[in-house]
């Protein structure tokens, strides 16, 4: 069972306590971007065998968004973190690369 810690109310909840919201730290494309940019911001998502940083919602508990870096083959989570940040805190980046040599944020742009 998947277990996070709300970096809100300090709690740490199961699955069942929590709503899924999809992948973190996507850009936005404003009025500017093209169709195509603005389709892949719609609709392509990552979907990495590995390290996945993604939104949560502490729906049963204080309600609040937050991200969380996990690992999609193993659930193992490394950590989570406010959702008003546009990247992982650089200790949660060192943590994972520690546990994952040769790995680096962002790898897939």
């Amino acid at each position: 069972m998947l277990i996070l810690h709300c970096p809100y109310c300090g709690v740490d909840a199961d699955e069942t306590e929590l709503a899924p919201g999809g992948e973190a730290h996507l850009v936005r494309r404003g009025p500017e971007a093209s169709e195509d940019a603005f389709h892949d911001y719609l609709f392509v998502r990552e979907n990495p065998r590995g390290v996945h940083f993604e939104r949560w919602r502490h729906a049963a508990g204080c309600g609040k968004w937050f991200h969380a870096a996990r690992c999609t083959v193993t659930m193992e989570v490394f950590g989570t973190y406010p959702a008003q940040v546009t990247e992982p805190p650089a200790d949660l980046l060192a943590a994972i690369s520690a546990k994952r040599p040769g790995w680096r944020w962002r790898d897939f742009t």
